[in-house]
């Protein structure tokens, strides 16, 4: 929200002062003013649409469809100068230049090069702004990223100790009652393998796709032991995901969120429903969970937890995932996809 605040006042204030320089910079020089407020609300709407669609619209088509992307900005550069060009001609030189018209045509190279370095010059600048402003904001995101890790591996370096002592233990405790209770034994592996995972498997920066879903898996066995048959559990791969990695305990805390939301404040059986599916390089993960239909779904631990899962998102998959919540009367959902 902070960001796109800014965004909205750095634009304000460029074409605010792009404005007055057309109007008043010019102006000043000749002592007309009128001509030039008329010249200035041609020249930046032309300027703001072009910086629009070369700046932000048609880059995203330049890893994907790079053709596309060349394409536009001719085309964009193109038809803008010919409209500036058609607006002097024909509004311009008939009442401070009548003689031009008789002198030269209107498409007339030189003067279109003019139109274009003109247009291109404002257009350069704000690209160089947005760019420096970005990557300033991109920097300070990293930093704040970067201390959170920081402090992340802190905390886990002071907790080590304690999950290795209880990862150990819980093998030992399997071993022992594997043949006597292997029911116990089956709720002890899925605990020891919950552990392992949050040992090992996070430190990574990615890990495979079915090595997230089998962790969520354990998650939910137990979760079905705590609760038994007064929540449904399941969870649905309708796809093959060998090969497809995704950044580690990522799903952990929108599944959680099922449970302390919607099992734990309904009254009745609950439910909660994972499905994963592929297509091709992108894959659709849905958690959705039964609530009470009092309203929707908020709360303070609620909205930090999507919040920081959201975040995380951003910082790793950019334009490359979408994410949704779908809170309904009786429903609470989270779509997520994840191009690869």
């Amino acid at each position: 929200m902070n960001i796109q605040k800014g965004n909205v006042l750095f634009n304000s204030v460029f074409w605010l002062l792009y404005f007055l320089y057309e109007w008043l910079g010019n102006g000043v020089l000749d002592d007309e003013y009128k001509r030039y407020f008329i010249n200035a609300c041609m020249v930046i709407p032309t300027a703001f649409i072009t910086a629009y669609l070369s700046v932000h619209y048609l880059p995203r088509f330049y890893y994907s469809q790079k053709h596309l992307f060349w394409i536009g900005q001719i085309a964009v550069a193109l038809t803008i100068v010919l409209v500036r060009r058609t607006f002097n001609y024909y509004y311009t030189y008939p009442l401070y230049y009548p003689e031009a018209t008789q002198l030269q045509p209107l498409l007339f190279l030189p003067k279109l090069i003019i139109e274009f370095v003109n247009l291109y010059v404002f257009v350069s600048l704000y690209a160089m702004f947005y760019l420096m402003r970005t990557w300033s904001e991109q920097q300070r995101t990293l930093q704040e990223l970067q201390q959170e890790k920081t402090n992340a591996e802190l905390e886990l370096l002071k907790m080590q100790v304690h999950p290795h002592f209880i990862f150990n233990t819980l093998n030992n405790i399997y071993s022992v009652t594997v043949k006597k209770s292997p029911d116990t034994a089956n709720y002890l592996l899925k605990l020891a393998s919950f552990l392992d995972y949050n040992l090992y498997n996070a430190r990574q920066n990615t890990v495979p796709l079915t090595d997230e879903v089998e962790y969520i898996r354990n998650y939910l066995t137990l979760q079905q032991l705590r609760y038994g048959t007064r929540v449904d559990v399941s969870l649905n791969v309708h796809a093959s995901l060998e090969g497809f990695t995704i950044a580690p305990l990522l799903l952990l805390p929108l599944v959680e969120n099922c449970f302390k939301h919607g099992a734990d404040a309904s009254l009745d059986k609950a439910w909660v429903t994972v499905d994963v599916s592929r297509k091709e390089n992108e894959v659709t993960i849905k958690i959705e969970n039964s609530k009470e239909g009092t309203g929707k779904q908020t709360s303070k631990s609620s909205g930090l937890g999507i919040a920081n899962v959201k975040k995380r998102m951003d910082l790793i998959y950019g334009k490359h995932h979408d994410f949704k919540l779908l809170n309904e009367l009786n429903t609470f959902m989270v779509i997520l996809k994840i191009k690869q």
